[in-house]
């Protein structure tokens, strides 16, 4: 699948960035990462609110293997098959994949507070 073809299947949501990572390629909307294309597939980003939504129809999540190491679940998600043939179907998925990117975003921009030291009293 090609650049063009993946901005047309995610055209839904607006202009789209693809750039080269991993093997494949991470697909980039206003800066938030919510697809992957692997290993000649397109995966949407889901997260603890969406992938029960993507297990619910059949999709098949992302398993990272190395070899000795024990399987690693990512949180990327085949897209369902109907949305293939229904655009309204896939602007729908599309939107939920860009939700849980903000949502991952919006968790790791958060700044961390240190407890304040307590004041000494004299």
């Amino acid at each position: 699948m090609d650049n063009v073809e993946i901005e047309d299947l995610l055209s839904s949501l607006g202009p789209v960035s693809i750039r080269r990572m991993f093997s494949g390629k991470g697909i980039y909307h206003h800066g938030v990462i919510f697809a992957l294309y692997l290993f000649d597939e397109l995966m949407l980003k889901a997260d603890d609110e969406t992938a029960p939504l993507f297990q619910a129809v059949g999709s098949r999540q992302w398993v990272y293997q190395r070899e000795g190491r024990n399987p690693v679940a990512m949180p990327y998600w085949a897209i369902p098959d109907d949305a293939y043939d229904d655009p309204d179907e896939m602007a729908k998925w599309v939107r939920l994949a860009y939700e849980a990117g903000l949502r991952a975003e919006a968790t790791k921009s958060k700044p961390t507070r240190k407890p304040r030291a307590s004041a000494k009293i004299r």
